[in-house]
Protein backbone atom coordinates (compact mmCIF):
# COMPACT_ATOMS: atom_id res chain seq x y z
CA UNK A 1 0.00 0.00 0.00
CA UNK A 2 1.36 3.46 -0.70
CA UNK A 3 2.46 6.15 1.95
CA UNK A 4 0.00 9.03 2.09
CA UNK A 5 1.65 12.14 3.72
CA UNK A 6 0.33 15.27 4.72
CA UNK A 7 -0.68 17.99 2.22
CA UNK A 8 -2.48 20.55 4.34
CA UNK A 9 -2.87 20.43 8.26
CA UNK A 10 -4.90 22.87 10.60
CA UNK A 11 -7.58 25.43 8.93
CA UNK A 12 -11.15 25.10 9.40
CA UNK A 13 -13.17 22.02 8.20
CA UNK A 14 -15.36 24.20 5.73
CA UNK A 15 -12.20 25.12 4.39
CA UNK A 16 -10.80 21.50 4.33
CA UNK A 17 -13.61 20.14 1.98
CA UNK A 18 -13.67 22.98 -0.04
CA UNK A 19 -9.65 21.67 -1.03
CA UNK A 20 -10.76 18.14 -0.71
CA UNK A 21 -12.93 18.82 -3.43
CA UNK A 22 -11.49 21.05 -5.60
CA UNK A 23 -8.49 18.14 -5.72
CA UNK A 24 -10.58 15.24 -6.37
CA UNK A 25 -12.19 17.35 -9.61
CA UNK A 26 -8.13 17.48 -10.63
CA UNK A 27 -8.07 13.71 -9.92
CA UNK A 28 -5.84 13.65 -6.66
CA UNK A 29 -6.78 11.09 -3.94
CA UNK A 30 -7.44 12.68 -0.59
CA UNK A 31 -8.13 11.46 2.54
CA UNK A 32 -9.75 14.15 5.52
CA UNK A 33 -8.72 13.36 8.85
CA UNK A 34 -9.77 14.89 12.21
CA UNK A 35 -12.76 15.43 11.03
CA UNK A 36 -14.47 13.29 13.91
CA UNK A 37 -11.85 15.42 16.65
CA UNK A 38 -13.52 18.74 15.75
CA UNK A 39 -16.58 18.36 18.10
CA UNK A 40 -13.97 17.97 21.30
CA UNK A 41 -12.66 21.80 21.00
CA UNK A 42 -11.82 23.26 24.55
CA UNK A 43 -11.68 19.33 25.62
CA UNK A 44 -8.69 17.87 23.59
CA UNK A 45 -5.60 19.35 23.06
CA UNK A 46 -4.62 21.89 19.91
CA UNK A 47 -2.50 19.12 18.39
CA UNK A 48 -5.40 16.87 18.56
CA UNK A 49 -8.10 19.11 16.74
CA UNK A 50 -6.45 19.58 13.68
CA UNK A 51 -7.70 18.81 10.28
CA UNK A 52 -5.64 18.05 7.62
CA UNK A 53 -5.88 16.49 4.06
CA UNK A 54 -3.66 13.66 3.16
CA UNK A 55 -2.85 12.63 -0.31
CA UNK A 56 -0.93 9.43 -1.69
CA UNK A 57 3.10 10.42 -1.37
CA UNK A 58 3.26 9.86 -5.63
CA UNK A 59 0.35 12.85 -5.89
CA UNK A 60 1.87 14.95 -3.09
CA UNK A 61 3.51 17.26 -5.94
CA UNK A 62 0.54 17.52 -8.20
CA UNK A 63 -1.57 18.43 -5.00
CA UNK A 64 0.94 20.66 -3.93
CA UNK A 65 1.15 22.72 -7.42
CA UNK A 66 -2.98 22.61 -7.80
CA UNK A 67 -3.77 24.41 -4.12
CA UNK A 68 -0.89 26.89 -5.54
CA UNK A 69 -2.56 27.30 -9.03
CA UNK A 70 -5.59 27.74 -6.22
CA UNK A 71 -3.45 30.79 -4.93
CA UNK A 72 -4.48 28.58 -1.59
CA UNK A 73 -2.90 30.34 1.74
CA UNK A 74 -1.64 27.13 3.59
CA UNK A 75 -2.28 27.64 7.41
CA UNK A 76 1.06 27.75 9.53
CA UNK A 77 2.17 24.65 11.38
CA UNK A 78 2.59 23.93 15.10
CA UNK A 79 5.67 23.06 16.18
CA UNK A 80 5.15 19.57 18.68
CA UNK A 81 8.50 20.13 20.76
CA UNK A 82 7.94 23.88 22.00
CA UNK A 83 4.30 24.68 20.54
CA UNK A 84 5.23 27.98 18.28
CA UNK A 85 3.29 28.36 15.13
CA UNK A 86 5.48 28.39 12.42
CA UNK A 87 5.05 29.61 8.53
CA UNK A 88 3.53 26.66 6.23
CA UNK A 89 7.14 27.09 3.96
CA UNK A 90 8.91 26.46 6.81
CA UNK A 91 10.05 22.91 7.31
CA UNK A 92 12.21 23.61 10.58
CA UNK A 93 10.63 25.25 13.39
CA UNK A 94 11.91 28.88 14.07
CA UNK A 95 11.83 29.00 17.26
CA UNK A 96 13.96 25.80 18.25
CA UNK A 97 15.18 23.95 15.11
CA UNK A 98 12.63 21.09 15.28
CA UNK A 99 11.80 19.26 11.54
CA UNK A 100 8.48 20.32 10.64
CA UNK A 101 6.20 17.76 12.18
CA UNK A 102 3.02 16.87 9.67
CA UNK A 103 5.15 14.92 7.31
CA UNK A 104 3.73 11.87 8.80
CA UNK A 105 3.24 8.30 7.04
CA UNK A 106 0.02 6.82 7.54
Amino acid sequence: MEQRKVLVAGGNLLQAHTWKGMLEASGIEVELRGEALMGGVGELPVDAQSVQLWVLDSQLDQAQQALAALQVEQPQWQCVQCHEYNDASFELCWNCSAERCESHHG
